[in-house]
C-alpha cells in the first residue's frame, strides 16, 4: 500500500477529528468531497495545519513500513531445501495452525483432503489444489477423521459455567451436517474412533485427583510440550489416580467400562481396520512401565505387546500400520543407546526390529500406506537420543537382514533403516513436536513446524526436486 493510496485516508481521518484547517478559498464550494480529494497532494497539504503534516506523513510511512515488513517476513509458500534437494510447501496460511498428532488420522477416506486446526477452529485442505476452508468454527478439540466417511469428530464444551462438561460431536466435511453424539462422563475425554465409526474410546479420572493433562487447556491441539514434562510424568504415575477406560456407542450414546485401573492409561488408538481392537498404553516414564497393550471392545484379550527384558529399556510412541496388521513403536535397548523401530504382528505374533543411528532417531515415526517407507521428525540434542545432528525430517527405507541359519523359537527378524534427509529443521524449536505423517498418495511427508516463528503445516515432497 503506497503513500498515494493512504494519503486520502488520512485526510478523511483528519476531517472526522475536526482538525482546524486554513481557509481554502480556492476550492470551489460546489465540488463534492470525492472531487475535493482528487485534487493534487500539494494543494491538499495546505488544508492541514503545518504541525499536523509531519505527523500524518510519519504515520503514512510507518504504516507502509509495517505492511512492507509483514510482506517480507511472511514465510515462503514453497522452496527447495538447499541441504536436501527436496521441495517444501507451506500448506496453511494461518499462524498457529497445526496438523494432527502423528498417530491420529487426519485424512478423508478418499485420500483427497486433510483436516488441520487453527485458532479459528477446524479447517480442511484439498491435497490437490491446497485450497482451504473452515469446517468447524470455535474452540473445540479435534479427535480424528473417520475411516469410513468424511466426518471429523471433536469435543466441545457445553457449559460456560462448567468447562469440564463436554460432549462428543461430528461434522461431515462434505456437507457440514453436524451432530451431537454423546455427553461425556464427568472429567471424561475421547481419544479415538473405531474403523466403522460405531464406537469412541476415552478415559476419565474418578474423584478429585489432579488431571495433569488438563494443564494444557482446551485448544485445537496441545501443541508445545511442557518444559517440565519429565517431572510431570513422574508425578502423574506416582499419583495412582483411579481411572476408567470406556467406550461410547455412537448410535445410542451409551458408555461401557472396559477397564478400571490406578495406572495411567493413555495414547488410545483403534485399529484402522478391526473395529473391536483398541491399542492403548500404560503411560509414565517409559523405563518404569510395560507400556504397549491391546484390548478388545468387550473387555477381553487384554494383551501386553512388548515386555522389557533389560534395565533402562524403553518402548513407546506406538502406531498402527495402515492395514491394521502391525503395531510399530520406538524401541531403545537400553534408553538413549541403541535405537530401533520395532514391529509386532497382531495376528501371528511375529516381530521385526529395524536398527537406526543416533542422529536418525526421531520423536515420532510413521509408516507409508503401502508399508514400504517410514518417516521420522528427528530431534534436538535435548531429546533422549542426545543427537548432535538430528534436526531433520527423514524418510527411511527398511531392509531386512536375510537369515537362514539361526535356530530358535519366535526369533526377532532384524533389519536396518537407510535414511534420507528431507528437510533441514535447524530453525525449528523442538518443544513443538513436528508429528510426521505420509499423505495418502505417499507423495508428501506432512508435518507442523515453527521454523518461521508461528506454527504452520508443511509438506515435503518425497521425491527430490527435478534436477536435484
Amino acid at each position: 500500500m503506497t503513500r498515494a493510496v493512504l494519503y486520502p485516508v488520512f485526510l478523511r481521518l483528519a476531517a472526522k477529528a475536526n482538525l482546524k484547517t486554513t481557509r481554502a478559498t480556492s476550492v470551489p464550494k460546489l465540488m463534492s468531497p470525492r472531487q475535493k480529494l482528487s485534487v493534487s497532494s500539494e494543494f491538499q497539504m495546505k488544508l492541514i495545519p503545518r504541525f499536523c503534516r509531519s505527523w500524518l506523513l510519519a504515520a503514512v510511512f510507518a504504516f507502509s513500513a509495517i505492511l512492507t515488513l509483514r510482506a517480507e517476513t511472511e514465510p515462503p509458500t514453497s522452496w527447495i531445501d538447499p541441504d536436501t534437494g527436496h521441495r517444501v510447501i507451506r500448506l496453511t496460511r494461518e499462524p498457529g495452525s497445526a496438523s494432527l498428532y502423528f498417530n491420529e488420522n487426519g485424512y478423508t477416506p478418499d485420500g483427497r483432503q486433510m483436516i488441520y486446526t487453527s485458532p479459528d477452529g477446524i479447517s480442511v485442505l484439498d491435497l490437490a489444489t491446497f485450497k482451504t476452508r473452515i469446517v468447524v468454527e470455535g474452540r473445540v478439540r479435534v479427535i480424528v477423521v473417520g475411516r469410513k466417511t468424511p466426518t471429523v469428530f471433536y469435543l466441545k464444551s457445553i457449559s460456560t459455567d462448567k468447562p469440564q462438561a463436554r460432549a462428543l460431536f461430528s461434522t461431515r466435511i462434505d456437507t457440514g451436517e453436524t451432530k451431537k453424539l454423546a455427553d461425556l462422563p464427568r472429567r471424561g475425554g475421547i481419544a479415538t474412533i473405531n474403523a466403522d465409526e460405531t464406537l469412541a474410546a476415552g478415559t476419565y479420572i474418578e474423584g478429585e485427583g489432579e488431571d495433569y493433562n488438563s494443564r494444557q487447556g482446551e485448544q485445537g491441539h496441545a501443541l508445545e510440550q511442557p518444559l517440565n514434562k519429565g517431572q510431570m510424568m513422574e508425578a502423574r504415575l506416582a499419583a495412582r489416580l483411579p481411572l476408567v477406560l470406556f467406550t461410547v456407542d455412537l448410535r445410542t450414546g451409551k458408555t461401557t467400562t472396559l477397564l478400571n485401573s490406578t495406572d495411567w492409561i493413555n495414547h488410545l488408538e483403534f485399529s484402522p481396520t478391526d473395529p473391536s481392537l483398541l491399542l492403548y498404553c500404560h503411560e509414565g516414564p517409559w523405563h518404569k512401565v510395560d507400556r504397549i497393550w491391546t484390548i478388545r471392545t468387550d473387555g477381553t484379550q487384554n494383551t501386553l505387546v512388548h515386555k522389557r527384558t533389560i534395565g533402562r529399556e524403553i518402548a513407546g510412541h506406538e502406531f498402527w500400520s495402515h492395514d491394521g496388521k502391525i503395531i510399530w513403536y520406538d524401541l531403545q535397548t537400553p534408553r538413549g543407546q541403541v535405537f530401533w523401530v520395532a514391529g509386532y504382528n497382531v495376528d501371528t505374533g511375529e516381530r521385526t526390529w529395524y536398527n537406526l543411528q543416533r542422529n536418525e532417531w526421531s520423536i515420532h515415526f510413521n509408516v507409508s500406506p503401502d508399508g514400504k517407507l517410514f518417516c521420522g521428525d528427528g530431534g534436538d540434542s535435548g531429546q533422549v537420543a542426545k543427537a548432535p545432528d538430528g534436526r531433520w525430517i527423514y524418510i527411511f527405507r527398511p531392509e531386512s537382514i536375510n537369515d537362514s541359519d539361526s535356530l530358535g523359537d519366535k526369533l526377532v527378524q532384524p533389519g536396518v533403516f537407510h535414511a534420507e534427509r528431507l528437510v533441514n529443521m535447524s530453525k525449528h524449536n523442538y518443544h513443538l513436536e513436528p508429528n510426521v505423517s505420509f499423505s495418502p498418495d505417499q507423495k508428501y511427508v506432512i508435518f507442523r513446524s515453527n521454523m518461521f516463528g508461528p506454527t504452520y503445516v508443511f509438506a515435503v515432497e518425497v521425491a527430490p526436486a527435478a534436477g536435484k
